[in-house]
């Protein structure tokens, strides 16, 4: 494994290939090493949480366009999904103008 570290001796690359401005990692890079990869992880993990979110936004949207169709009832759904679903309407009517997700963020992914 090779490692290329900044002016600040932080690692800002890794390759099992030597390539310009890299070292031979050693056992001491070991902890930089995993701090390194441990930023991916969370920026990934970011990533897929956001996706939650807009996720939850567009199952509420399609529950909201089968019941002004008619395909369901509301009281068909669950009763906690009732309450989530009225809570969340309820949240988002007291907070006109606070525009947490916006109706179309789920369009990029």
């Amino acid at each position: 494994m090779f490692i290329k570290r900044d002016d600040s001796n932080n690692i800002i690359a890794l390759s099992h290939l030597l390539e310009e401005g890299m070292v031979a990692a050693t056992t001491q890079d070991v902890e930089d090493m995993q701090i390194f990869l441990r930023q991916f992880e969370n920026d990934a993990q970011i990533k897929f949480q956001q996706s939650d979110l807009a996720m939850a936004r567009v199952l509420e949207d399609v529950v909201n366009l089968l019941v002004d169709q008619g395909t369901i009832r509301f009281t068909d759904l669950p009763e906690m999904a009732q309450k989530k679903l009225l809570l969340r309407r309820e949240m988002r009517g007291q907070h006109l103008g606070v525009d947490l997700i916006d109706d179309n963020d789920y369009l990029d992914i």
